[in-house]
């Protein structure tokens, strides 16, 4: 595990994803050094399902902790994957140093076939970490829900699920973005009362503009609390004004968080150093 989580300290971590295009690399290390200038405790690195983009991910990773020095860690999604995959991504991994995955299960690729889909050697994220523990010495994260995974029916049953990730071998886990802090609160007891005594990031994405509404904040299924939906309201028809309230929702969630003892943050930076920097800025 990284060492600061396991330390009595406050961390700061950032995730970022991989260019599209292999045309777009040059400007992606320049968002990744202006990224580590800001000194983050370990910068996580997006993929796409099915390990699509497995090899834009390792290249993106060797940067952060070869190049800048700063710990990474890969996402690895075991949708459509079979073991063989899994283990040749965790060998290029280790040959380039990175040591850490966020394993997760992914969302089925829009061109992946039934048959593909039907294939595949893990059913859940557990299932994929399990193996990982068994196989690998890979450090494993998780990701949790504070207001539990869509698909599931009850948060008893995500929970049952989260404690599944642990007992397979999650060293830590990293939350899906939440806009109402008190989601996050009751969620850590709830955690706690099922048996998860790992470190448990809060996951910050500042909203800066009324589109991400409409896909990350529906993908991750998170509420929208009245504070929130003011500033869209209030701000949405403007862009400026809109980042500027986004990126100050999402220092005043930080400093909540801190205030009330929460000392792991991830913040979800978009690959955008210059409010990230700002939140940065505004939380110290």
């Amino acid at each position: 595990m990284f060492t600061k989580l396991t330390e009595n300290e406050n961390t700061l971590s950032f995730e970022v994803f991989p260019p599209k295009k292999d045309g777009e690399f040059e400007k992606a290390f320049e968002v990744l050094d202006a990224l580590g200038k800001l000194n983050p405790d370990y910068i996580s690195v997006t993929y796409g399902a099915g390990g699509s983009r497995a090899g834009k991910t390792i290249e993106i990773a060797s940067y952060i902790q070869n190049t800048l020095g700063i710990d990474a860690m890969a996402h690895m999604t075991c949708v459509g994957s079979k073991r063989e995959q899994l283990l040749e991504v965790y060998r290029e991994l280790k040959a380039h140093n990175v040591t850490h995955v966020l394993a997760l299960r992914g969302d089925r690729p829009k061109d992946m076939s039934d048959e593909q889909f039907m294939d595949k050697d893990f059913e859940h994220a557990s299932d994929m970490m399990a193996f990982l523990k068994e196989n690998t010495d890979l450090h494993l994260a998780g990701a949790c829900y504070p207001e539990k995974h869509f698909e599931s029916f009850s948060m008893e049953s995500d929970l049952n699920n989260l404690k599944k990730k642990q007992d397979a071998g999650a060293e830590f886990f990293i939350s899906q973005l939440f806009l109402d802090n008190d989601f996050y609160y009751a969620f850590l007891e709830k955690a706690a009362k099922k048996g998860i005594t790992v470190p448990i990031c809060a996951g910050i994405m500042p909203i800066t503009s009324v589109k991400q509404i409409g896909t990350s904040i529906t993908l991750a299924g998170s509420s929208v609390p009245k504070a929130m939906a003011d500033i869209l309201a209030t701000h949405g028809d403007n862009p400026d004004d809109m980042r500027k309230a986004g990126v100050d929702y999402a220092i005043r969630q930080i400093r909540d968080l801190r205030e009330n003892g929460v000392q792991h943050i991830h913040l979800y930076s978009m690959n955008r150093p210059k409010t990230t920097a700002e939140i940065v800025t505004g939380i110290q």
